[in-house]
């Protein structure tokens, strides 16, 4: 399994991930899909552009709860296989490893559930760490629910350590989640 920046090549496979139910937004889910076939569909082009946004310029990021907040500096790259596997991507601010309240960490990732259980996400956490570093960042944050066992596994295989337990943000559905940190050595 490979990291890949996003292409027009490479859109296909990502697409017919979205329109089969998948979707990289684990929170919104399906709503969130049906965003991004839209963009897609309408400009595919500055869609594919839009996931490498280093500067922060690009439109506001929508919550959970409808809420709107300013973009960060990232970027997303897609998980390849032979064929599209999942997305992982990385975000931060300019001058900090801290990040605002309503981002709950650096890093987020998600796998398609027929790609699921092969390693895919450990090994893109494993190649995004170098990449954090690059840009700066002494260490990551990355966040997940306490029943999502897959995901602790993934974080810890990485050199993740559990360093709170805490309640979302509202915008969140103030849920339990579980904070890990990844120094960057």
């Amino acid at each position: 399994m490979e990291l890949r920046r996003p292409t027009l090549d490479l859109l296909p496979g990502y697409s017919a991930a979205l329109a089969a139910g998948w979707s990289a937004d684990t929170v919104r889910g399906a709503e969130a899909a049906q965003e991004e076939l839209e963009a897609i569909r309408r400009a595919p082009g500055a869609f594919v552009d839009s996931l490498d946004d280093r500067e922060g310029r690009g439109a506001p990021v929508a919550l959970p709860d409808g809420s709107r907040v300013a973009r960060l500096p990232g970027f997303r790259l897609w998980m390849w296989d032979g064929e599209f596997c999942g997305v992982i991507g990385l975000r931060w601010q300019r001058g900090t490893a801290e990040l605002p309240p309503h981002c709950l960490g650096h890093i987020g990732y998600a796998v398609v559930p027929w790609k699921r259980r092969l390693g895919h996400a450990t090994e893109a956490l494993r190649q995004m760490l170098p990449q954090a570093r690059a840009v700066g960042l002494p260490c990551v944050e990355i966040t997940t629910d306490p029943d999502n066992l897959g995901s602790r596994r993934v974080i810890e295989a990485n050199g993740g350590v559990l360093v709170e337990r805490f309640t979302k943000p509202t915008q969140f559905g103030s849920r339990p989640g579980l904070r890990y940190r990844i120094t960057l050595g």
